[in-house]
Formats: structure tokens, sequence, C-alpha cells
């Protein structure tokens, strides 16, 4: 095995064992706080910010309205260390997609959506299968692929959705799970096409505003400093991405697209994740919607010897995506998402607790996987909670 495998290798199994030391060694604490746990969180994170894994890490963690946080390292390291702090705006990547699922389930109550309406009513250009339906897109079981191809050259959120509508199925809808951009790409142009309004201003005035999520939106760099923003990754100029989405589909989109684009604090998300509890401040959605949404949805074809994976309207239940779950979080009766940039966020409701990791992984130049750190992060915010036993 090659040195850079064997060292990758060994990495996973200490942050495996880190979660399953978490997992074993901390015992509920009937609704205390358990520092030690963070305590171990944090030293791991300090180890993996020496490691120059990540350049700095937000973790919040919050049970009943309780909350606590964890910043470790530097919000920058490239051209030169900036100090981190929990104001800090993140490039949150696909956990846009859960907030673009909210907006289509509140066009599902007020009744200019329905969930089993197929893609076509809604998009003139719409040329793939005529039973695909929001609920497919929302699930990820459309059969459509992974992402859009960028060649032929292409640029404008217009010539985006029409390649997304004019992109060849490899599945009947219903079939298979594939985890796929252009379902979310396709959903932001539904509904700007329900509403007739602009995703970016669609999601200010149903989500952002009345949540209070003032830091959080699309294109952060017309309402914030640049120096407030978490840098991703040096592009092809060699100039760093620091408030221009990393994402390269919504960067040649403009920024504003179904699948990522939103910048957010942990701040901003712990209130958006408290929504999605019913616990916030103003209700996003009806409490029998929330219970829809989070309700499991399987393919009709799963492959023989690989297990059933699990999808809710938006949010992943229990699929190959899970790790960000933990060990502690309730399996099959919580949620969640991932980044690409490195942030997770995951919410149970039997427990009233979620946990939002927050990191700018691929600064400056890419970064590898931390999907172990996912896992030991929600793992130690359940322990710290005091949940489990």
């Amino acid at each position: 095995m090659p040195s850079r495998a064997r060292s990758a290798e060994r990495r996973r199994l200490l942050l495996a064992s880190m979660a399953g030391a978490l997992g074993a060694g901390c015992a509920a604490t009937g609704g205390r706080w358990n520092d030690a746990a963070l305590d171990e969180f944090r030293q791991l994170l300090q180890r993996e910010v020496q490691a120059g894994r990540i350049p700095g890490a937000v973790l919040w963690v919050e049970r009943e309205g309780r909350s606590r946080q964890i910043v470790v390292g530097q919000r920058a390291r490239w051209p030169m260390a900036e100090p981190l702090d929990t104001d800090t705006v993140y490039d949150v990547a696909s956990l846009t997609k859960p907030l673009v699922a909210t907006l289509v389930l509140q066009q599902f109550e007020a009744g200019r959506l329905a969930l089993d309406e197929p893609v076509g009513l809604r998009l003139e250009a719409w040329a793939g299968h005529p039973a695909t339906t929001l609920s497919h897109l929302l699930t990820h079981t459309s059969g459509l692929p992974s992402g859009l191809p960028r060649t032929p050259p292409w640029q404008g959120r217009a010539a985006a959705v029409e390649r997304a509508c004019r992109i060849a199925a490899t599945d009947a809808p219903g079939r298979v799970f594939r985890y796929s951009d252009v379902n979310f790409i396709l959903l932001g142009a539904v509904l700007e096409q329900a509403t007739g309004m602009p995703l970016s201003q669609l999601a200010e005035r149903q989500i952002l505003a009345p949540l209070r999520m003032s830091a959080s939106g699309y294109l952060p760099l017309t309402r914030l400093p640049a120096s407030r923003i978490a840098p991703t990754q040096l592009d092809e100029r060699g100039v760093v991405l620091r408030g221009e989405v990393h994402d390269p589909t919504a960067r040649l989109m403009g920024g504003v697209a179904g699948h990522a684009g939103l910048f957010a604090t942990a701040a901003d998300l712990a209130a958006f994740a408290r929504a999605w509890l019913g616990a916030g401040a103003v209700p996003l959605l009806r409490n029998s919607t929330i219970a829809l949404a989070t309700q499991a949805v399987a393919p009709a074809v799963v492959p023989v010897g690989t297990p059933t994976p699990l999808r809710g309207l938006g949010w992943d239940i229990d699929s190959s995506y899970s790790r960000a779950r933990g060990t502690v979080f309730t399996r099959g009766a919580s949620f969640g998402h991932t980044g690409f940039t490195g942030c997770a966020m995951w919410i149970d409701p039997g427990a009233r607790a979620f946990s939002i990791l927050l990191t700018n992984r691929v600064h400056p130049h890419g970064g590898e996987s931390i999907v172990p750190l996912y896992e030991a992060a929600a793992t130690a915010a359940a322990r710290a909670a005091g949940l489990g036993s």
C-alpha cells in the first residue's frame, strides 16, 4: 500500500476510534452538558488543524434550546493566517439543498405546487421522463445523472436549466437513488416559475428574513465584507475564492442555484435547524409537513448486498451519506445533510437536538475528505448534549 494510502487509512481508523470512544465512554448526563465529550473533540479538531487537513472549524451543539460552541483554528491560512470566530460566514455548498426543499414545501402548503406533479408541467423545456415528479427530484430518485456536463461550454442560469431539462436520465423515476445536483437545479427553476421571483429573493423573503438569518444568503459580497467570509479554494486563475461560490456549476450560473450557493454562519443555521424541530421563533412549515418531509422514502431497486438508501424530501435519513449522523443520533428517525466544502448538519427530533459543523476544508488547494470528522463531530455533539448511555 502506498505511503499516502497508509496515512489516510491510519487517520480513518483514528477518527473512527475517536467516534467509538465518544459513543462508548461518555455516560448520559440527565440533561446536563457533558463537557468532557466536547473537550475530547476539541483536541481532535486541534490535531486536524495542526496536520493541515482543515484551516479551522466551528461546531454548534444544541439541545432543547441550550447550546455550546467550539471554535478551533483559523478562518484562512493563505496568503496569511486569519483568526476564526462564530461570526465567520462559510460557503455551505449542498446545505443549500435543504433550504431549497423548504421553499418547495412552503409552496406546497400554499397550494402553488403539488409534490406529485410532473416536472414538465412547470418547465417548458423539459424533455425528460413524463412521470418525473417534484418528489422524485427532492428524494434523488429521478434517475437523472449527478451533475451537468461542462462541455460544450455554457454559462448562465438559463443555459443550465435548459441543459438540466434536456439531459438524459439513466433510469426511470422512482427506481434508483442517485444523489444529483441536477435535481435541485431543476427545483430552483420550478420555484422561480411558480412564484415569479428570483431564487435568492425568495429565500430571503420566505426563510432568511423571518428567521433573522441576517448573515446568510446567496451572493454574500453584495452585503458583507469579504474579510468576514471564510475563503475556499484557489481557482483556475490562481485567485482564492472568497464570497464567490466554490461549486463550479453554481458559479457558472451566477452564484445562485438550487443545489449550491448559500453562505451562512453556524448561528444562522442553528435558527434553521430549530425551525425544523418546530422550535423556531417563526414557524416555517406546519408540523404535518415536517413529518411528511422527514418520512423515509426508498427507491424501488436496490443492488443486492447493499443497504436500502432512505431519503426524505431534501434530507438524508439513512444512506451512504449518513456518517454525519454519528453513532448516537437516532438512526432512521433523525435527518441531516452535508456540504462538499466541509459542512454538516444533523437534526434529531426525538432528542430535540442538533449539531452543525462548519469548515472550509478545501482551502486553499482542495483538501482530502473529512467524512470521518463529520461522524466524530455528531457523536461528540450528541454525547455533549447528554444523549446515549
